[in-house]
């Protein structure tokens, strides 16, 4: 869930202040939870500030240059699994990422990792009898 905007939080601090109003009155009319307007009042009371507290966000783990590494990997690399892919990006950059992580980042970068269906002897014209 995002944070509140901070002109939301001020508004809902002014309104507590400036009314004589129960914090369950001031949750229902700015549609907020309860604990929102209990935890913004402590916020405000102990530290002054009414800002988020977290980023609003999760930090990538992978870094833009190893990103553009990945693309090459999979351009590369076109018919490798993604735990093939981790393997590859693991002992090129001594990062390693689960196999989950691996998809969010190939659909961040928009790119598929497309397997071909056919056995590599055939994709090559030959067929698996012709090597007898």
């Amino acid at each position: 869930m995002k944070a509140y905007f901070v002109d939301f939080r001020q508004k809902t601090i002014d309104t507590y202040y400036s009314q004589p109003i129960s914090q369950s009155q001031l949750a229902n009319k700015f549609s907020v939870a309860r604990s929102f307007v209990q935890k913004l009042l402590k916020q405000h009371r102990l530290t002054g500030n009414i800002a988020p507290k977290h980023g609003g966000g999760v930090k990538l783990k992978l870094s833009p240059n190893q990103l553009a590494l990945l693309v090459e990997l999979i351009k590369i690399n076109n018919d490798a699994t993604l735990e093939e892919l981790c393997d590859l990006l693991a002992a090129q950059t001594g990062v390693v990422v689960s196999r989950a992580t691996m998809r969010r980042m190939t659909q961040r970068l928009k790119l598929t990792v497309k397997k071909n269906t056919l056995p590599s002897r055939k994709r090559n014209g030959k067929s698996p009898t012709s090597q007898i």
